[in-house]
């Protein structure tokens, strides 16, 4: 690898940590603990701790599982349940060979548990580890100990669930900020940027065909003008409404800009594309309208070529709706010959 893939590399490296929260937190609990424990099992063989050492190993070769999983795979929902998982089984393991001070390693991994699985899972997680330290006896030299113990884990629990949740709203509120269109409700230009480049790599991968339809208000400006933006917006909504009608679940509608709008349909080919969107314009046609009577939209269409990149397929669709409305509006083009 010369110098300029390892600095791409390094940058997406970077760029997927700063965009994958729960990729973040598995990296940085992964590898903060991997630094923490070494020294550790190093020390146990060095002291003739063989049994020590080795369950501070399979620790380790867990954590370093996990983390390896998540950046390959990318699928952190598992990799963060198994790392908990395997987070709090040494502690509780480690605090059961080695008593008190074995159970300071149960504190990071009771807050880290919330960030790392769903709600429910993190809560029994916790709650198992703290029962299963407990009950071995020999772990705390008093009863004072064992109560506090068990104070203090209830209290860093509560508070990390808390934390973890409000974390959770804040994320999930910015990311419909991020990638919806707040007058429609539908995705916006962003987030169709992500799932044509996703349709796109899965065309590549599968062979599944797509299809792309960008529809523009014919003289919407003159709705604006005449009777106002706040009208204009009425039938903006109005219109999203109807394709949401006349689409299937699995199709995905996005705010292109201003009155236009895209709809991706995954898994229609070139034979049915035109019935589809025959059957879009009818239903626009038949029942969107506003004050001065029908509101008509004009049409550009174009199915995803093999090995095409995402803006030449747009690009050709917008072509098509360019075309469209040079040749009279309230008509469908399309960028290919079926």
């Amino acid at each position: 690898m010369d110098s300029s893939q390892f600095f791409w590399t390094l940058r997406g490296m970077l760029y997927c940590l700063k965009n994958d929260f729960r990729l973040s937190i598995v990296t940085l609990l992964s590898g903060s603990a991997i630094l923490g424990i070494t020294p550790f099992a190093i020390m146990r063989f060095i002291d003739g701790n063989l049994l020590a050492g080795f369950i501070d190993l399979g620790i380790l070769a867990a954590l370093a599982g996990s983390l390896v999983y998540a950046w390959v795979t990318q699928d952190t929902y598992r990799s963060g349940i198994f790392l908990a998982i395997a987070c709090c089984t040494g502690a509780v393991v480690v605090s059961v060979m080695v008593g008190e001070v074995g159970v300071f390693w149960l504190y990071p991994c009771l807050v880290t548990t919330f960030f790392l699985a769903p709600s429910r899972v993190a809560a029994v997680l916790n709650l198992v580890s703290v029962l299963a330290i407990v009950s071995v006896e020999a772990t705390f030299t008093s009863q004072v100990q064992m109560w506090t113990f068990l104070a203090s884990t209830t209290i860093v629990s509560a508070c990390s669930y808390v934390f973890a949740m409000r974390n959770k709203e804040q994320r999930d509120r910015l990311e419909q900020l991020a990638t919806i269109d707040p007058l429609t409700g539908v995705k916006n230009r962003r987030s169709m940027d992500q799932e044509l480049d996703l349709a796109a790599a899965n065309a590549e991968r599968t062979g599944l065909p797509y299809a792309l339809v960008i529809l523009d208000i014919d003289h919407f400006k003159a709705i604006n003008d005449e009777y106002g933006h706040g009208v204009g917006d009425t039938v903006l909504c109005d219109l999203v409404g109807l394709i949401a009608e006349n689409t299937r679940r699995t199709d995905q509608l996005f705010r292109y800009g201003g009155e236009e709008f895209v709809v991706l349909f995954p898994g229609v080919d070139g034979k049915n594309l035109k019935t589809v969107v025959a059957n879009l314009q009818q239903g626009l046609r038949k029942s969107l309208k506003g004050p001065g009577g029908p509101v008509t939209s004009s049409f550009g269409v174009a199915m995803l070529r093999h090995g095409e990149s995402v803006a030449s397929w747009l690009a050709r669709a917008d072509h098509a709706l360019y075309r469209a409305k040079e040749s009279g509006r309230d008509r469908v083009v399309y960028g290919d010959d079926f």
